[in-house]
């Protein structure tokens, strides 16, 4: 049987990281369970972890070409892409995809095109869910200030709540994709329970 492909989206201090490990834990129990990420860790993730941290100065062009080509081999890649994953029967639980991309470089440089080069793309997969942890600009600034010793790129409060916007514009854009958007200024506890909630529906 197929595995599931599921995405968790969110600003940076939304909780993310937290929520993939209460998820993968619930989704062990129905079989093998693959935890990823993007930027991934082949070498074109290597390349837009520099540009993030600020080593590397890109133009925002520059940097969505890069998660596209990440993204490409993220899923196409033949020992452990998604999709030969997938195809295994492996449940794939991913921090960030083209959601990411489209609401981060899409500030900048418009959706059209990354529109196209993404969801279009034959090699890229489409999830079957994305859930998107919601936090207010306001909540995510406080978390990473509280949680961080140094910040990246985009991790300003006015790029935050650029984003946030964003991100509800792309949604938007793809009224043929499974979208939920969860409430993550709650406890951890409260949050997973809506997370397996929409996860399991996919079951």
């Amino acid at each position: 049987m197929r595995g599931k492909f599921i995405v968790i989206e969110g600003l940076d201090g939304s909780g993310k990281g937290t929520q993939i490990s209460l998820l993968a834990e619930h989704l062990s129990a129905r079989g093998p369970v693959h935890v990823t990420c993007e930027p991934t860790k082949y070498a074109t993730g290597g390349l837009i972890r520099d540009a993030l941290s600020g080593i590397t100065k890109r133009t925002p062009s520059e940097l969505a070409g890069l998660f596209l080509a990440d993204r490409i081999a993220h899923c196409e890649n033949p020992a452990d892409g998604i999709r030969i994953l997938i195809n295994r029967g492996v449940n794939v639980v991913c921090d960030r995809y083209y959601y990411s991309s489209l609401a981060y470089q899409g500030a900048d440089i418009g959706l059209d095109w990354l529109l196209d080069a993404n969801v279009a793309c034959p090699a890229i997969l489409k999830p079957d869910i994305c859930i998107f942890l919601d936090v207010s600009a306001d909540v995510a600034d406080s978390r990473i200030e509280s949680g961080r010793v140094s910040r990246e790129i985009f991790e300003d409060r006015d790029t935050i709540e650029r984003v946030r916007k964003q991100y509800f514009e792309v949604f938007k854009r793809l009224p043929d994709h499974k979208i939920s958007v969860i409430n993550a200024a709650r406890s951890p506890v409260d949050v997973s329970r809506d997370v397996i909630c929409e996860v399991d529906k996919l079951f």
